[in-house]
């Protein structure tokens, strides 16, 4: 089914706007850069975790000792496999906009929110490409423990993470068509 992201991003639109560019964030599983601690840390909870609560169970351990581990156990399938599920639904419901004045991100999986960026107060703009034109541009400081916002996106908490067009299309162009509406 085809999305038409207009009309998703139209009742958010002022009465003089007009939408100049739309777009989506790459869809399905895949992989990011936090990924390549995530995943053997991941491996190495959630096989700690099966460890654990696989020896309470097959012996006669205390009822407290075989409850303790089933958290563990929840939160090491959600780092292993349910953080990529979480991550490709989300990009699956975020739509993208760029009008003369804003930038527009409607996104959420459980509950539906509309990021609106004014263009003239924008600073700090990065451009990321990958080498097929697709890529990131992020709106203010960069991530990380040196660029001042903090990110958990392993486990899928990445509220005071700065707002971006994630995974897109032609990012240079779309990049440049912003620099543009911030002279004019």
């Amino acid at each position: 089914m085809r999305r038409n992201i207009q009309s998703e991003l139209r009742p958010y639109l002022d009465n003089t706007e007009t939408l100049l560019w739309t777009g989506i964030p790459k869809q399905g599983i895949t992989l990011k850069k936090n990924d390549i601690l995530m995943i053997p840390f991941s491996l190495m909870w959630g096989g700690f975790a099966f460890f654990w609560e696989t020896s309470v169970l097959l012996t006669d351990s205390p009822l407290l000792f075989k409850l303790w581990g089933i958290p563990f156990v929840l939160v090491g399938c959600y780092m292993i496999f349910g953080r990529f599920i979480y991550d490709s639904d989300n990009r699956k419901k975020t739509s993208y906009g760029i009008t003369e004045n804003r930038i527009l991100i409607k996104s959420g999986v459980f509950k539906s929110s509309v990021k609106s960026l004014h263009i003239k107060t924008l600073s700090n703009i990065t451009l990321s490409e990958k080498e097929d034109g697709t890529g990131t541009i992020t709106f203010g400081p960069e991530n990380g423990p040196r660029g001042g916002a903090t990110s958990f996106s392993g486990f899928g908490v990445n509220k005071k993470m700065s707002p971006s067009l994630e995974m897109i299309k032609n990012v240079r162009k779309v990049y440049m068509q912003i620099t543009e509406l911030q002279r004019n």
